[in-house]
């Protein structure tokens, strides 16, 4: 086994940032040793996207300091290539280094072999031929072309012509383009945004073997709550916690056990304080003037009240002041109060239909030429169905068709008072100026608004609401569409990549409130770990022989063992 070098960690110090009026990083502070793989974790906005980016150097901290590896990589959101760049363009980028190594080696070997040994400059290549080689060793430079052959068809990229040239990929193509040059580089530290968007299975699977591999560090920010439970050795939680981020040992499934304990903590002790608050204050204001001897000494006490009252005036004075060096002490050290999480509060997501027999919607024989091949699907009142499938296997496809918002051939027959709810991958609004209060109240109307506020709903923080929804991430987006749904829910209710953009613990809530209830509920997911928990209908889209000759998926209905 060859001997590598020792890798060099990524250091933060007290990272401040503002964006705006908002402080989005507040003194964090991190070590990533070599071998250390931390997942970033948290709701949508805490600060996930902009603590990488200072890491990285793309963006200046306010205050604070970081150490960073000189050949650090990092998976941006766009890829920093020309759009009429190759292919070939990115992997020889890729290469460039190992190549470099290559090179040098072969020139200090060659001029060791011309300088004798007795030469003084023999000993200085002598030096620099074995830094070289260890850096070549870390970056496994000799197998850098088998790598990138490797890498490119484990990500689902090896049957591209490589002078393709950027422009003609699809976004997740180039997305995972990106992430097979930073595979390819190897870099001593690897921070990654997001790095699951746009993988199937095999190629998710393939990254997460890849990156327990790696030698170095890797930090990674990721909802995707089998990924970070596969990969990584820690998770720091960017979410309000009593003494700032906290970081956890462990995977996903260790930090949900370790939260929650944290969180209850967290409430009793600021209830506790709250109390002894209370008392002090209390105590210190009030008790010296109910309890103080004030009032004159009856006949049969004259001889004793002055010194009796010396006394007690004495221990209630020491009280008081003990009450009031506490209560001091306590204002100064108390924790804050819990800030209200967003906890997933819908209720029943679907409406009961008024027959309980026969289908909602039925399919037979419905084909979208090159999209979709249906030979037959029936969705009953109160059906809970997952489709899944790989990119492209036509899952958001059959969604649109079953809303009827998609004409497709052939039969697809509808019950005549149907209500359908989409939630689709991508969230827009017609009018962006618009605040989140008042998008929500001009789509359900003020009665609907009122019975059910969207504070109600635990999707959008009541600091949110007065922002124009063309203000809001991603994943706020995602989550005001979900909450005009479910406000007045649909009987049919489909959800497109639901737990794209949302936190992990938000993601929790929303698949336990899929389970069994009135109305019927159809999923589209590549989410592994909804996947493993679905205890409904499964229907897999595989791209196959497709209907009547044309290529297209194909259906296999798939009923899943309970766990």
């Amino acid at each position: 086994m060859p001997q590598h070098a020792p890798q060099p960690a990524l250091l933060a110090h007290d990272l401040v940032r503002t964006l705006g009026d908002r402080r989005v990083l507040d003194g964090i502070s991190l070590t990533a040793a070599p071998g250390r793989r931390i997942g970033l974790i948290g709701e949508n906005g805490v600060g996930k996207s902009s603590l990488l980016r200072v890491l990285a150097g793309v963006d200046i901290p306010d205050a604070g300091s970081v150490t960073r590896p000189a050949d650090l990589g990092f998976l941006h959101q766009e890829m920093p290539y020309d759009a009429d760049a190759t292919i070939a363009a990115v992997l020889d980028e890729a290469l460039r280094e190992a190549r470099e190594d290559l090179a040098e080696l072969d020139r200090l070997g060659a001029e060791l072999a011309r300088v004798p040994e007795d030469d003084p400059a023999h000993q200085e290549l002598l030096d620099a031929y074995g830094r070289r080689l260890e850096q070549a060793q870390d970056r496994e430079s000799w197998d850098a072309d088998r790598r990138a052959a490797l890498v490119l068809d484990g990500l689902g990229l090896g049957a591209l012509a490589h002078d393709r040239t950027l422009h003609s990929l699809s976004g997740g193509q180039r997305g995972r383009l990106a992430l097979a040059a930073l595979l390819v580089r190897r870099p001593s530290a690897l921070l990654l945004d997001e790095p699951t968007n746009h993988l199937d299975d095999g190629a998710a699977a393939f990254l997460e073997e890849q990156l327990r591999e790696l030698p170095g560090t890797l930090i990674a920010a990721s909802h995707d709550r089998a990924f970070l439970d596969a990969v990584c050795t820690d998770l720091i939680d960017l979410d309000p916690a009593v003494d700032g981020p906290v970081r956890y040992g462990g995977g996903y499934s260790a930090y949900l056990a370790q939260k929650r304990a944290d969180r209850d903590r967290w409430e009793r002790r600021y209830a506790e304080e709250q109390e002894e608050l209370t008392r002090l204050r209390q105590t210190a204001g009030v008790t010296a003037h109910r309890v103080a001897p004030d009032r004159g000494p009856t006949d049969n006490e004259k001889m004793g009240y002055g010194h009796r009252a010396g006394r007690v005036q004495s221990q209630i004075s020491r009280r008081v002041r003990n009450a009031a060096r506490r209560l001091e002490e306590l204002e100064r050290t108390r924790v804050g109060e819990p800030p209200r999480p967003l906890r997933f509060a819908a209720g029943e997501l679907a409406a009961r239909s008024e027959e309980d027999s026969g289908p909602l919607v039925s399919l037979r024989d419905v084909r979208v030429p090159g999209r979709l091949s249906v030979s037959g699907l029936e969705i009953s009142p109160v059906d809970r169905l997952l489709v899944t499938g790989g990119n492209g296997a036509g899952k958001s496809t059959l969604l649109a068709v079953l809303a009827g918002r998609l004409p497709a051939e052939g039969e697809v027959h509808r019950r005549r008072v149907l209500t359908v709810g989409l939630l689709t991958q991508d969230t827009a609004f017609e009018r962006p100026h618009r605040t989140v209060r008042d998008t929500y109240e001009q789509a359900l109307g003020i009665r609907r608004a009122e019975e059910v506020p969207l504070s109600s709903l635990g999707l959008m923080h009541d600091a949110d609401l007065d922002k124009p929804v063309g203000h809001l991430s991603v994943g706020q987006r995602r989550r005001l569409a979900l909450a005009l749904l479910v406000a007045c829910p649909p009987r049919l209710l489909l959800l497109d990549e639901p737990t794209n953009h949302l936190s992990p613990a938000l993601c929790d809530e929303l698949e336990a409130a899929l389970g069994p209830g009135p109305g019927a509920i159809v999923v589209a997911s590549h989410d592994r770990w909804l996947r493993r928990r679905w205890q409904g209908r499964e229907l897999r889209l595989t791209p196959g022989a497709g209907h009547q000759g044309e290529g297209g998926p194909t259906l296999v209905e798939h009923r899943p063992e309970p766990l």
